[in-house]
């Protein structure tokens, strides 16, 4: 019944429309574990393989002290620990809520955001973030 078409929606298998919040206590024990194990604090989580490597910030660095200043209230500090990750969290909750939506009606999930051209972009974004971050006039970007 997976690909079986109900108007110009395709029908969602049983379990997937429960998905969405599987996703969710994903995210909210992850979120739970970052805010008591704090990151700002060496010895909690390893270094990132890419930072370690090279020594330049990959576009994720400081997205688990983003997470943790989040977590406790404290937006600015989350802003400067990562910038990008944090203009992306409307992004995804409108995201993740479409899909809710989509599949407590059993629809299956798609949106404007998700085609080629957008995705696109947000790679180029993503790869302009990661060089600019690094150079040394940018280092207000850096975790």
């Amino acid at each position: 019944m997976a690909g079986s078409r109900v108007g110009a929606a395709r029908v969602v298998p049983r379990l997937g429309r429960y998905a969405p919040y599987g996703v969710l206590g994903g995210v909210a024990a992850g979120t739970l574990l970052v805010a008591f194990l704090d990151p700002h604090e060496k010895g909690h989580y390893p270094t990132c393989p890419f930072l370690f490597m090279t020594g330049l910030y990959c576009p994720g660095c400081g997205g688990l002290r983003m997470v943790n200043d989040l977590a406790h209230g404290d937006v600015g500090a989350a802003f400067g620990s990562n910038p990008l990750l944090f203009l992306l969290i409307p992004f995804a909750v409108y995201l993740w809520a479409r899909w809710a939506v989509l599949s407590a009606r059993g629809a299956a999930m798609h949106s404007v955001l998700l085609r080629p051209r957008p995705v696109y972009g947000l790679v180029a974004v993503i790869a302009a973030f990661w060089i600019v971050r690094n150079l040394p006039f940018a280092h207000v970007l850096a975790p």
